[in-house]
């Protein structure tokens, strides 16, 4: 039977249920003090209470799509997706920056896989906290700088840089620690696939214990401005990094995918290319947005909804990446999205959409992994 099929649910429960009955059936037999009485009820709990759990966790993964196949779940699922101003800042955040200091938080020391080497030869991750002037927010984050960036030969050279977000609940970490993003990134960079890159990695969540999606709350928290001004700005001020929004990418997975499209679409003054892995392409309302972040605002709203956006504004100048599994749960909304905006950007060819789907693979980290190092390929061919 399948992972996600409700034959398997339903034979759990009959099992579950089954057990049960027979319990309270038998339990009277093995009362006696004895170790093979004793052992008996031991069993038949233990099962009981097995198919209990057996029967939430299949729920939780059918609700949310987590694995989508035995495949998927036990790791078994196949190879990797493949596509057939600071002038003088020589790495090492100054001191004196008021908007980027350096700091030991984020636990990279946890970091097992980085490349070993000097900065040199294989680049440099940096924990920063990043302050903002327009949103007062601060927060900790991981810049990577490529190997040229501490060349002599590229000290005049301003890099381009890809800004990636996590999913929520998670951490700027999870990029380097579980997706091995700046590994990645110098594996392509050594095959000439990508460009030298610099990589600002960052978590979604900005305002602890609730999903704000990126979008600017009314009368709350302006993560959209945080991600879209205060982020840049104070990169801008910090590396040696392009200007232009040619050279800036948005990039994520899951909840950090949605933000990625959401703010390439409605800053593509900043970003000039975007790519989300499992993305949605509407704002959640949920139990973790707490409820409706537009406060019943409906036109607001739909200023977020990217397939009203291609319906109803002009598009942008603009590429974009749609990555996702032919399994999950959204697909059907994913190849919406992909054909509404391959039908505009046939009149707009300013607008470009491309998308490449894994044939298995669910809502977790396995799927983000394999589809990895095809996204930063993809990226890497559209940033200036």
């Amino acid at each position: 039977m399948e992972l996600t099929s409700d034959a398997l649910v339903n034979s759990l429960l009959a099992l579950g249920a089954a057990t049960l009955v027979t319990t309270l059936w038998i339990w009277p037999r093995l009362a006696k003090q004895r170790p093979l009485p004793v052992l008996g009820r031991i069993g038949l709990l233990t099962v009981v209470q097995a198919s209990i759990v057996a029967v939430l966790a299949l729920s939780v993964n059918n609700s949310f799509g987590f694995y989508t196949s035995w495949d998927d779940l036990l790791g078994t699922s196949g190879a990797k997706l493949a596509l057939t101003s600071n002038e003088n800042h020589k790495g090492g955040t100054p001191v004196a920056d008021a908007l980027i200091q350096p700091t030991n938080e984020g636990g990279l020391e946890t970091v097992t896989n980085l490349p070993k080497g000097t900065p040199e030869e294989v680049g440099k991750v940096e924990s920063v906290q990043v302050s903002g002037k327009e949103t007062g927010f601060s927060d900790q984050m991981f810049v990577y700088l490529p190997p040229e960036y501490f060349d002599p030969k590229f000290a005049l050279v301003r890099f381009p840089v890809v800004l990636a977000i996590a999913g929520y609940p998670g951490t700027a970490l999870n990029l380097v620690k579980d997706l091995s993003l700046p590994q990645t990134a110098l594996e392509l960079q050594r095959a000439g696939k990508m460009p030298p890159t610099v990589l600002v990695m960052v978590r979604p969540g900005v305002v602890p214990s609730r999903d704000t999606e990126c979008v600017d709350v009314p009368g709350g928290p302006r993560t959209e401005a945080w991600f879209a001004k205060d982020v840049p700005e104070a990169v801008l001020a910090t590396y040696r990094v392009g200007r232009t929004a040619g050279s800036w990418a948005a990039f994520g997975y899951s909840t950090g995918g949605s933000c990625a499209l959401r703010l390439a679409m409605r800053f593509p003054n900043v970003f000039g290319s975007a790519t989300s892995l499992h993305g949605d392409f509407t704002v959640r309302q949920d139990g973790y947005t707490g409820g409706d972040l537009f406060g019943g605002d409906r036109a607001l709203a739909q200023q977020h909804d990217l397939g009203w956006r291609l319906q109803n504004m002009p598009v942008p100048a603009l590429n974009l990446l749609v990555v996702s599994t032919r399994k999950e749960s959204d697909y059907p909304q994913t190849v919406q999205f992909v054909e509404q905006a391959t039908q505009v950007a046939a009149t707009n060819p300013q607008f470009k959409v491309d998308s490449l789907y894994l044939d298995d693979g669910g809502h977790n980290v396995d799927s983000w992994t394999k589809e990895l190092p095809a996204s930063l390929e993809w990226l890497g061919a559209h940033l200036g």
